[in-house]
């Protein structure tokens, strides 16, 4: 091993070279990071006629791209090459004229052109962004217990691997369209890894003033908090089971209509760029008609589901609070073996709610849902042998479960932001989406921490004691011990 004069080791200077780097690049960005919405109580309070964003969509860019552009600013990160103006020069709207040198002008120099309008160049409205998760798992206990529902890798061996690779595109196309684009590139099945698929494919036709919005398309179903947030801006590994059982993917192709006051918009987008973990604008009230059996999946029957949330962020003194609630309502069918009997399509419904207190710089977050679905019940063994065949009857019958989470922000370090939280969730009902809708019984635990250095890059570790069922016959109960860790890119 090579080692310097005084004796320091490689690693170790290569890790103090690091945190040194982490330091500067800390510093770099705080001082090129523009004053946050807290500081500024106007972004909250929302002023008559102010242009509101659909979701995903600042509302200051919005306000920004349609500034005259006698009144453009350089954005954060480029460099005028303009020269600075003495104090007592004349504003160029003051200023003479210039004649033009006919003399000197080529003599194909092209006209100067009116500013192109959404309809002749909406491409250069669009804005891409994205994220990517690596991630790697600790050996587990018990290889048995698996989760098909949020990360399959658990319960394999241990593995590098990509959990999401996200691609979004988006902008106003039109003063009143807004369109919303995201691919997946590495979606996980059981033939293999990295496959291409939707997550979201939308459109939103807003009102003037941008207080209601009709979304078309595949998108999030506007049912409870923690689905709604992005998975790119959650604490914790993966969505807990009682109500990300709810909708596969979270999300589901349909008709939605959203209503929220300017105000509660501009809140609703200061939770999320704040670094508070809100879960997205999706509207104070939020109404939707949809498919029902999940996303990317054909509809088999002609009833649809409806959806209903209501959602409201508030100020408690100097903490910012949000309570919601809601529920759904349609027709489910199930995907059944041969030996397994029961009604071609059964009633799937569920309440909830939801309260949230963002981390400032304590937090609390909980969820409880209750409802009825169709359910695997009277399991009987048909025959026994190496593969043994077995039936059952589907009913409808009741589900319950919820979470909670204590979470804790320590901001503006030298070395970033560090979130610790600890997250207890529990669930008793179907898995509607599963061939046969299988009972599930889960108990989870999980505890870990969340460090940003920077913007562009997220640091997670937890550890977590897990007790699930098994997902087939004959759907014995699993216990395990196992640790994650993760490495998330923003671009």
């Amino acid at each position: 091993m090579i080692r310097s004069r005084e004796g320091a080791s490689g690693p170790a200077t290569v890790g103090l070279a690091f945190l040194l780097a982490v330091s500067s690049a800390r510093a770099e960005e705080e001082a090129e990071t523009p004053h946050s919405s807290e500081e500024r109580p106007e972004a909250l309070t929302g002023q008559s006629g102010t242009e509101s964003a659909p979701a995903g969509t600042s509302l200051e860019e919005t306000r920004a791209e349609s500034a005259p552009a006698s009144e453009a600013q350089p954005r954060l990160g480029e460099v005028s090459d303009a020269p600075p103006r003495p104090a007592d020069a004349p504003r160029p709207a003051d200023a003479p004229p210039k004649r033009a040198d006919a003399s000197k002008a080529p003599a194909d120099a092209p006209k100067a052109s009116s500013p192109a309008s959404f309809a002749d160049h909406f491409f250069s409205r669009i804005k891409v962004r994205g994220y990517t998760q690596f991630r790697f798992n600790h050996p587990t206990t018990n290889p048995n217990l698996v989760n098909l529902q949020g990360d399959r890798s658990i319960g394999g061996p241990s593995e590098l691997f990509v959990r999401r690779a996200r691609l979004v595109l988006y902008g106003d196309i039109h003063p009143l369209i807004y369109i919303y684009l995201q691919p997946d590139f590495a979606t996980t099945t059981d033939d293999g890894l990295h496959f291409i698929q939707w997550r979201d494919w939308y459109f939103d036709l807003s009102a003037p003033g941008k207080e209601f919005r009709l979304r078309i398309g595949q998108s999030k179903i506007p049912f409870g908090f923690e689905n709604l947030q992005s998975s790119g801006n959650r604490l914790p590994f993966d969505r807990s089971d009682a109500l990300n059982s709810a909708v596969t993917n979270e999300r589901d192709l349909g008709l939605f209509l959203y209503w929220a006051p300017i105000a509660i918009r501009e809140r609703f987008d200061h939770l999320v760029k704040s670094g508070l973990k809100g879960s997205g604008d999706y509207g104070a009230v939020g109404l939707g008609l949809y498919n029902g059996q999940g996303s990317n999946k054909a509809d088999l029957n002609d009833n649809k589901h409806v959806v209903g949330r209501v959602s409201y962020p508030f100020l408690f003194g100097e903490q910012f609070v949000e309570i919601g609630g809601g529920g759904y309502v349609g027709r489910f069918i199930v995907n059944k073996d041969e030996t397994v009997d029961g009604p071609d399509e059964s009633w799937d419904a569920r309440g909830n709610l939801a309260l949230t207190i963002y981390p400032q710089p304590f937090g609390f977050q909980a969820e409880y849902n209750i409802g009825v679905s169709p359910e695997l019940t009277d399991i009987r063994e048909e025959s026994s042998g190496p593969e043994p065949v077995f039936g059952g009857t589907v009913r409808e019958k009741l589900l319950h479960g919820g979470y909670a989470m204590l979470s804790f922000k320590v901001d503006h370090t030298v070395l970033g932001t560090f979130m610790p939280y600890v997250r207890g969730h529990y669930y008793e009902g179907a898995r509607k989406f599963e061939t046969n809708a299988p009972h599930y019984s889960v108990r989870e635990l999980e505890v870990g921490f969340e460090w940003q250095p920077v913007r562009m890059l997220e640091f997670t570790a937890a550890f977590a004691a897990a007790e699930r069922t098994v997902p087939s016959f004959p759907y014995q109960q699993e216990e395990a011990q196992f640790g994650r860790f993760q490495l998330q890119m923003n671009y």
